[in-house]
C-alpha cells in the first residue's frame, strides 16, 4: 500500500483504505475502513463524512500501521482491541474468542428465561459461592465464559443478580475481569478451572448457561483464517463430532440447578436435534430450539 505523506482528507483515505481491503479479500470492506479510520482519529464514523477531517501523518501511519495487519487476516477486533456486546464495551486480544451475533442472541434469550421466572431480582442476593454455599437471590452460571460477554451482560440487566463465570484460560480470566472493571460491574465472579470444577457444592442456580466449542476437530481447517489462524483452537474444537462438552455439561448441569431453572446453550449448525436427546434424556422438560437470524436453530433452552 502506497503511504501518502502530508495531510489527507478522511473521505480519500476510507476510499483509499476500502479499495486496499477489497484487493486483500476483506468482506464488507467499506465499513471496516471507516471502522478503523474513525478508531484511529478518536472520532464517531458519522463525524468523518460530515466534517470530512484532515489525517495527521502520524494519524496516517497508525491506519496504514492497522491496514497492513488486517490485510493478513487478524480479527478488526483483535486489531482494535474491543468489540460490542449487547451494550457493553468487550476487551478482546489474541487467546479469546471473539463474541459473536448468535451469542448477543443467546444472551438476549436468557435475560428473557430469567424474567420469565419471576425471580425478585430488585433486592440484594445472598451469593450461592460465599460463606454456606447456598443463597436466596438469583444465581446464574456461565459456563466457558471467554472475555466474560454473556456472565457481564446478564449482570448488567440484573444489578442484584450474582452472576458467574468459568473457564479454563488463564487469559481468559484475565479478560473476563478486566471487562467486569471497564464496564463498572460489581456482580460478575469470574473463577479459572474446568466447567464445573471451581463451583463448589451445595451452591445452585436459576440459570447456567454456555456457548462452548462446538466446532467439529476436522473442520476447524476450513473456517475463515481469522478464526482458525487466529482465535484459540481450545475455544472451537467440540471434537469429533462437534457435541464433547454438551455431553459433560447436560446431566452434569442437573446437580447445579435450583428447582424450577434452566439449561442454555448456543449450538452449532445441525447440531440441535442431537443436543436436544441428550437433554431429554438427562431428564430436562419444556425443550425448545430457537432459531438465529439465518433460521438455524441457534438456541436450545431447557427447564
Amino acid at each position: 500500500m502506497v503511504v501518502k505523506y502530508g495531510r489527507m482528507d478522511s473521505l480519500d483515505k476510507i476510499r483509499e483504505a476500502r479499495e486496499f481491503l477489497e484487493k486483500s479479500g476483506i468482506d464488507d470492506a467499506g465499513r471496516e475502513a471507516e471502522l478503523i479510520i474513525s478508531y484511529c482519529l478518536g472520532i464517531d464514523r458519522l463525524i468523518l463524512y460530515r466534517d470530512n477531517p484532515k489525517i495527521s501523518q502520524e494519524q496516517i501511519s497508525e491506519i496504514e500501521e492497522f491496514l497492513k495487519r488486517r490485510s493478513k487476516r487478524e480479527p478488526l477486533q483483535y486489531i482494535l482491541g474491543y468489540t460490542e456486546f449487547h451494550g457493553l464495551k468487550i476487551k478482546v486480544a489474541r487467546g479469546i474468542l471473539i463474541p459473536r451475533p448468535e451469542t448477543e442472541l443467546l444472551a438476549e434469550e436468557a435475560i428473557k428465561v430469567v424474567k420469565i421466572q419471576r425471580i425478585n431480582a430488585s433486592s440484594p442476593p445472598h451469593p450461592p459461592l460465599g460463606k454456606g454455599g447456598m443463597g436466596g437471590g438469583v444465581a446464574i452460571l456461565d459456563l466457558c465464559t471467554g472475555s466474560g460477554c454473556i456472565a457481564l451482560a446478564l449482570a448488567k440487566e440484573f444489578p442484584y443478580a450474582e452472576a458467574y463465570g468459568t473457564d479454563s484460560s488463564q487469559v481468559a480470566m484475565a479478560y473476563a475481569k478486566e471487562n467486569a472493571a471497564i464496564n463498572g460491574i460489581k456482580n460478575a465472579t469470574f473463577l479459572r478451572g474446568n466447567l464445573f470444577e471451581p463451583v463448589k457444592k451445595p451452591a445452585t442456580f436459576n440459570l447456567i448457561v454456555s456457548n462452548p466449542p462446538y466446532i467439529k476437530k476436522n473442520d476447524i481447517k476450513m473456517l475463515q483464517p481469522e478464526i482458525k489462524d487466529w482465535e484459540p483452537a481450545e475455544a472451537l474444537d467440540g471434537g469429533e463430532d462437534g457435541l464433547d462438552y454438551y455431553r459433560v455439561i447436560t446431566p452434569e448441569s442437573k446437580r447445579y440447578l435450583r428447582e424450577g431453572g434452566y439449561l442454555m446453550f448456543e449450538l452449532g449448525m445441525e447440531q440441535a436435534d442431537a443436543v436436544r436427546k441428550m437433554v431429554e434424556d438427562a431428564g430436562f422438560i419444556d425443550i425448545s430450539a430457537i432459531k438465529d437470524f439465518a433460521g438455524i436453530e441457534r438456541i436450545l433452552v431447557a427447564k
